[in-house]
């Protein structure tokens, strides 16, 4: 198949969906961190989505929002940076490709929009980690976990307040890369989409055809 796999630099799922022998590219405004720069569109999303696609998975920005960042909401709808977020999001929900997903973390979009068919979690699939992901699918099946493991126990504050360890330690990386580093896929889950939404079987009927 011929996917676009939709504001990812890491180009953690496009190299999962390469391995199974699909044309995939990973697009992004910013360069790649991945090692396969000849994979991936450095552009504007908007130029390309609506070219001939067979699968779209889709990661827009979820800054302005998710409800980790609750916090700033009204300063960003003042100032129209969540309109912006939602206006991406929803390019993904009308387009003409037999097969989308939109992922996002938990936020505005489940009332926005609607509520998404799916959440999952990073320790669904073999990464002992917690970040509630969810999935708006079109086409496809929804996801199967692959290895259920243990999480690994959260941070806790002074306030009482607690969350997954790893989020706690992104603080750590300069602000500029927050961002970025908390979106990315965890191995687990850019694994079980590409062999349970891009799968040898589906690839060998496609050739044979």
């Amino acid at each position: 198949m011929k996917i676009l796999v939709a504001c990812e630099e890491s180009q953690a799922v496009t190299f999962e969906l390469r391995n199974l022998g699909h044309e995939a590219y990973s697009c992004d405004i910013l360069p790649t961190s991945g090692q396969n720069p000849q994979w991936h569109i450095q552009s504007d999303v908007k130029d390309v989505i609506y070219d001939k696609w067979e699968m779209i998975l889709a990661f827009p920005p979820c800054t302005h929002l998710a409800s980790s960042g609750a916090a700033w909401f009204e300063q960003k709808r003042l100032d129209g940076r969540q309109q912006l977020g939602i206006d991406l999001f929803m390019l993904f929900t009308d387009l003409n490709c037999p097969k989308i997903v939109i992922e996002n973390p938990v936020g505005i979009m489940s009332s926005h929009y609607r509520k998404p068919d799916q959440i999952i979690q990073p320790y669904q699939f073999g990464d002992p980690y917690e970040k509630r992901t969810c999935l708006w699918i079109k086409g496809l099946p929804k996801l199967n976990p692959t290895n259920v493991v243990k999480p690994e126990p959260r941070a806790e504050f002074a306030s009482g307040r607690t969350m997954p360890k790893w989020y706690s330690e992104v603080w750590n990386a300069p602000r500029s890369d927050w961002s970025r580093i908390r979106s990315k896929t965890f191995p687990g889950i850019a694994n079980a989409m590409a062999q349970q939404w891009g799968n040898k079987l589906d690839l060998n009927v496609r050739h044979a055809g």
